[in-house]
């Protein structure tokens, strides 16, 4: 089914992360996924202005755009407006930055970076808003819309503020279907309402989901002992209705090829396969999780500010889907700017005050050992 009037093919290709040689993107790698993807009939590419500082919208220009005819592809790049200390002259410069890093001409669509809590306010006051509308009346973008990280409730108040939006792009993968915080199903229907079409952003939920306890593999590898355990979750978002795409970020040719082959020629789960992903998901939520609620008590506490919710919450990520590497990378997040585990003194002043009495302490040694470790 054609959105926007364009039929595009229901993988996008995310280009934020790409394979790397050190601190550099491996350029030759790239223009090899990018052949093959082109090759099998797919054509949306996605980057933003804040990917690896800027390297992916570079390797836009290589990979893509210098070697392929500019209607045979849709880009899609991103605006950033986070920092309060930015005017809006300076933030719509980003625009012309992510052109000219690109050399595209113009951008197929073209995305508010992000929006939701605070940060939405922010694109409100600097007017970005009517700047997008501006530049798709110039000819500079041809559809502009938003990515969001919030709750339902934030996203059908932004979408009746602006019912100009042509698209919404949402973290949307079975894991997070019923999440209490990220609310993928309770936010895809507020589009639905909307009659927005949604472009899918982290099925995989950053890699996570293709490694699995092995009870919700077995029940994967029971549907079909060949299929990649990633692929069922791309293929629970491209199963959704009112998707455009559904955007991977692949990391080296294997991935590609991977998705490729099962993406190719789509087909929608079956019943059958959608109740063995509920199996899954119910295995997932079945694994003992630190009780924290996120009231950050603990955190007004900590003479060492130490970021201990979110810490609490890289734990929980780690429990269910034992991704270390992602769990550091999570971790080191999260730890920026603030304490690291490591850093507590053992006063026990959030134990103290914590609701969910939680040993926190005895957690932190072990985030510690697993997370700082090189």
């Amino acid at each position: 089914m054609a959105y926007l009037g364009e039929e595009i093919k229901k993988l996008g290709f995310g280009l934020m992360r790409l394979p790397m040689n050190g601190e550099e993107i491996d350029l030759e790698q790239t223009k090899k996924m990018v052949d093959l993807f082109m090759e099998k009939g797919f054509s949306y590419f996605d980057t933003a202005y804040v990917y690896g500082e800027g390297q992916s919208e570079y390797a836009a220009r290589d990979a893509l755009v210098k070697r392929y005819p500019r209607e045979s592809f849709q880009l899609a790049t991103k605006l950033p407006a986070w920092d309060k200390t930015k005017t809006a002259e300076e933030v719509k410069q980003y625009f012309y930055t992510s052109l000219e890093r690109t050399e595209a001409g113009y951008f197929d669509y073209y995305l508010l970076h992000n929006l939701g809590g605070e940060r939405t306010e922010i694109f409100e006051n600097l007017g970005l808003w009517d700047f997008v509308k501006e530049l798709k009346a110039k000819g500079l973008i041809r559809h502009f819309g938003f990515s969001f990280h919030d709750n339902s409730s934030a996203l059908d108040k932004l979408l009746t503020a602006h019912p100009e939006a042509e698209f919404v792009q949402l973290q949307i993968n079975y894991a997070d279907w019923e999440h209490p915080e990220i609310e993928s199903r309770k936010c895809y229907e507020v589009a639905r309402r909307h009659n927005k079409p949604v472009i899918i952003m982290e099925p995989v939920k950053g890699g996570t989901l293709a490694s699995l306890p092995d009870s919700a593999v077995d029940v994967l590898k029971s549907l079909d002992k060949n299929a990649s355990v990633a692929s069922w979750a791309i293929r629970f978002a491209a199963s959704l209705d009112g998707v455009i795409t559904v955007l991977s970020g692949m990391s080296n040719i294997e991935q590609m090829e991977d998705n490729l082959s099962f993406m190719e020629n789509f087909k929608r789960l079956s019943n059958n396969e959608l109740e063995s992903i509920e199996k899954v998901r119910n295995i997932l939520d079945s694994i003992p999780q630190v009780a924290c609620t996120n009231c950050k008590y603990c955190v007004k506490d900590c003479p060492q500010n130490i970021p201990i919710n979110k810490i609490l919450g890289v734990l929980n990520g780690y429990d269910k889907y034992n991704n270390l590497e992602g769990a550091k990378a999570r971790y080191s997040r999260a730890a920026n700017g603030c304490g690291k585990a490591s850093d507590c003194i053992d006063c026990k002043n959030c134990e103290s005050v914590c609701p969910q009495h939680i040993k926190i302490t005895e957690h932190l040694k072990r985030a510690a050992s697993l997370f700082e470790k090189t």
